[in-house]
């Protein structure tokens, strides 16, 4: 389990930009480390109303983080093309991480073992990561409730928190 102090977990995924079906780049945590604190928000599944609530939410507040340096990565299970038309389709800015394979989802602990009594997806949850690549900030939703709870302002005092 990924914890408040650890440092946090290496990873490269696909990295969906919302410029189109194929805006598509490749993303390695470690690289973006150093530039400000980082926001990991997974999130069960593109296209699904909780999802989509908690992406617009921080699309619409992603100015204010990066006044703080920071930047907001959602992450979900979903291919890159996909989550290329969510964000298209509900224009939110937020760019998106692919863990297609699961293996964030995993190293993270953050998994939601039955989304829909079928599939395994990530549970909603709120990473926060500063310069020096540690968490400083950890929150899990618990019990498998889909709804987004507004608590934006919470992770931004978090985000200035984990400024240098």
């Amino acid at each position: 389990m990924v914890s408040e102090g650890d440092r946090a977990p290496d990873f490269t995924v696909p990295l969906a930009g919302g410029d189109g079906y194929d805006d598509v780049s490749e993303f390695t945590l470690s690289e973006a480390i150093g530039d400000g604190p980082i926001v990991l928000a997974f999130v069960p599944g593109a296209f699904t109303g909780g999802c989509t609530e908690e992406m617009c939410t921080f699309g619409s507040e992603l100015g204010s983080f990066e006044a703080l340096d920071a930047s907001v990565y959602g992450v979900s299970v979903d291919l890159p093309f996909a989550q290329n038309v969510w964000i298209e389709q509900e224009g939110f800015d937020v760019p998106m991480l692919s863990d297609w394979s699961h293996e964030v989802t995993r190293t993270y602990d953050v998994v939601y073992p039955d989304m829909y009594g079928s599939i395994e997806s990530a549970q909603r949850s709120i990473f926060v990561i500063d310069a020096d690549g540690i968490v400083t900030y950890r929150w899990v939703r618990e019990g498998g409730n889909p709804e987004f709870e507004p608590f934006v302002d919470d992770i931004r005092e978090e985000v200035k928190a984990a400024r240098r």
